[in-house]
């Protein structure tokens, strides 16, 4: 099935991203006419890039566990738990991805800081 190639990519995509293979990532998953819709950055490929490999070196030891891989048709959301070092709480982050092809063409990206309390007995995942 299709969509299930997409989730593999998607999920291929953001693991070597963790991993610090920004520019391998980039070549095998992104679309020359990428867009990106996070409103900290510009929303080009380019940005985007710069940006993961600066926070790459920030945070040599991220870690991303997928939580949820959702596809639909050539849309794939992954849900995610992304802790920048192992003493970090994280975050719980959700991509969603748009396909063209093989390709990555579109991504959003929304995340939410995991808290050191909270009266949720379910936790974020």
């Amino acid at each position: 099935m299709i969509s299930n190639i997409y989730k593999e990519a998607a999920i291929s995509f953001l693991e070597l991203v963790a991993s610090g293979k920004i520019r391998e990532a980039f070549e095998r998953h992104i679309a020359l006419d990428f867009r990106h819709h996070n409103p900290y950055f510009r929303g080009d490929a380019e940005s985007l890039m710069l940006a993961m490999e600066e926070n790459a070196t920030q945070s040599p030891n991220k870690t991303l566990e997928v939580k949820h891989a959702i596809a639909d048709g050539n849309t794939v959301a992954i849900h995610s738990h992304i802790k920048q070092n192992p003493e970090d709480l994280g975050a719980g982050v959700i991509h969603i991805f748009r396909f063209d092809g093989a390709r990555i063409v579109e991504l959003w990206d929304v995340g939410q800081a995991i808290p050191e309390k909270s009266p949720n007995e379910h936790g974020m995942f």
